[in-house]
C-alpha cells in the first residue's frame, strides 16, 4: 500500500483513538491490512506533525484564533521545518517564533506566506515542531 494511505489511515486512527505509543499504533495499522514497522512508523509520524499530548498521539489543528496565521508545519530534509502562513503574515508569525527563544532552532528566514526555520539535527526537528504549534495553541 502506499505511503499517502498509510499515513491518511494513521491520522484516522490517531484522531479517532486514544494512542500512547507505536506500538499500539503498529498493531491497529496492521489489523487494517498495512504491512508496517516500527522505523516507518515513527518517520510518517515526523512527516505528519504528531506531536504526544498527556500521554496520546495527537496532531495539531489549526485554530483561528490562537494560532495566528500559521497554518502548517512540514518537515524539509534533515535540517529545516517549513512553516506554512496566512497570506501576509509570515513576518509575525517569525517574530512570535523568534521571540520564544527555542534554542534548537539555529535561525528562521521568513517570507509572504513561508517560513524556513533551520535547525542542526532530525532529533531538533521534532522538539521545534512541538514547541512550535505549542505557542501558537496557548
Amino acid at each position: 500500500m502506499q505511503k499517502a494511505e498509510r499515513q491518511n489511515k494513521i491520522l484516522e486512527i490517531i484522531n479517532t483513538n486514544q494512542i500512547g505509543s507505536q506500538g499500539e499504533l503498529t498493531e491497529l495499522l496492521e489489523s487494517k491490512g498495512f504491512s508496517v514497522n516500527q522505523s516507518s512508523i515513527s518517520r510518517d509520524l515526523l512527516e505528519l506533525g504528531v506531536v504526544k499530548v498527556h500521554g496520546a498521539y495527537a496532531v495539531p489543528q489549526k485554530n483561528n484564533y490562537a494560532s495566528f496565521g500559521l497554518i502548517s508545519l512540514e518537515i524539509a530534509g534533515d535540517n529545516l521545518i517549513v512553516a506554512k502562513t496566512d497570506t501576509g503574515f509570515a513576518a509575525a508569525v517569525c517574530v512570535r517564533i523568534d521571540n520564544a527563544k527555542i534554542p534548537e532552532i539555529v535561525g528562521t528566514i521568513a517570507g509572504e506566506d513561508t517560513i524556513f526555520i533551520a535547525v542542526r539535527n532530525q532529533k531538533e526537528q521534532r522538539v521545534v515542531l512541538k514547541r512550535v504549534w505549542e505557542i501558537f495553541e496557548n
